[in-house]
């Protein structure tokens, strides 16, 4: 004989610890690149519940990390936003044009042209994640803009026919007046919302990591600015012509625009009085802001509240298996007195 084969003792590399508590069984489920977390987890939930069938007695399957929170969350975050821009815009045509109906303009338009990004954003196979409604997000705000000018402009022109005629129009009538208006600040609206949609257009340009992680934001940005740009040539007309009818009030009457009109034009003519001094005053300003802005710190990624923490103590390199067991599960337990706490983790090796 030359040797006898059998099984061996072989050092531990790796111990896991749940709630102070003790030793645990600790697993991670990898998803393929490209496919949709969101839908990975429920799948996944769906097969843990089958296993907790057959598990036996006394043995449990308790998750501790879940993404779906964060990808739920990111979503309801960007439903709340949707519902603050139709307050502000419903706020915005009370108060400066006295006319509710005319915020149903801009209140259709805007969730229409988000849902053009989104069959854009399925076609090209990109998830609902942070960074991609990130960027619809931060277009809200600028897909609006088109939508309120374009009702402001035919609220001036229902204004001047009825000062002209004594009366508002009607019929083939009311509708010249809304193309006129419209085809007056259209394509400067349109061709606006264009230069806006290609100020990203460089971050596509970014590689590695950089490109990987703020590509997303770029293209749903660049989706629904473009959306916008379509719709304020398109839809927003055709509305601006149902919803923009009845008494309007004109805006020499209405006691907000006089009073920013009387703050906004003595502040105007005693700038242009002054231009030079003007200018010499926002270069200041400029110079100013530089030296806090070179005093600024700069990061990779900005901090994220998810609600889940990671905690990475270090030990000496030549910590028994035991000690490292011990101080583990003290400091989990530790952590685990904190009452907001629901679940530590640990893991060593």
């Amino acid at each position: 004989d030359i040797a006898k084969v059998r099984i061996g003792p072989q050092m531990r590399r790796g111990i896991a610890e749940l709630d102070g508590e003790g030793e645990v069984v600790g697993g991670i489920v990898v998803m393929r690149y490209g496919e949709n977390a969101l839908q990975v987890i429920e799948d996944t939930k769906k097969k843990l519940e089958d296993i907790r069938a057959g598990l036996p007695d006394g043995v449990e399957i308790v998750t501790t990390y879940d993404r779906s929170k964060l990808i739920n969350s990111a979503v309801d975050n960007l439903q709340i936003k949707l519902l603050e821009e139709f307050a502000v815009v419903a706020l915005v045509c009370l108060l400066f044009l006295f006319h509710l109906p005319s915020a149903l303009v801009a209140i259709i338009s805007l969730p229409v042209g988000i849902l053009m990004a989104f069959i854009v954003m399925q076609y090209q196979g990109i998830n609902a994640n942070i960074m991609s409604l990130g960027g619809i997000a931060i277009a809200i705000g600028a897909m609006i803009d088109a939508a309120i000018v374009m009702i402001e402009n035919v609220h001036k022109h229902l204004e001047h026919y009825q000062k002209e005629h004594g009366e508002m129009p009607k019929g083939k009538k009311h509708w010249d007046v809304i193309t006129e208006a419209s085809i007056e600040v259209g394509p400067a609206l349109f061709f606006s919302l264009l230069i806006i949609t290609l100020s990203f257009v460089p971050i596509f340009a970014l590689e590695a990591q950089e490109g990987r992680l703020f590509s997303p934001l770029a293209f749903t940005k660049s989706y629904s600015m473009a959306a916008a740009a379509g719709l304020a040539v398109t839809l927003v007309p055709v509305l601006m012509g149902y919803f923009i009818r009845g008494k309007l009030i004109s805006e020499n009457k209405n006691p907000v625009n006089r009073l920013l009109t009387a703050i906004y034009m003595p502040t105007l003519r005693k700038v242009l009085s002054f231009p030079k001094l003007t200018l010499g005053f926002a270069l200041l300003v400029l110079l100013a802001g530089l030296w806090p802005l070179d005093k600024l710190g700069s990061e990779f990624m900005p901090p994220l509240d998810e609600g889940d923490l990671m905690y990475m103590p270090t030990t000496y390199p030549g910590i028994s298996i035991g000690q490292a067991r011990q101080l583990l599960q003290q400091i989990d337990k530790l952590i685990k007195t904190v009452p907001e706490v629901a679940t530590v983790f640990g893991k060593v090796g």
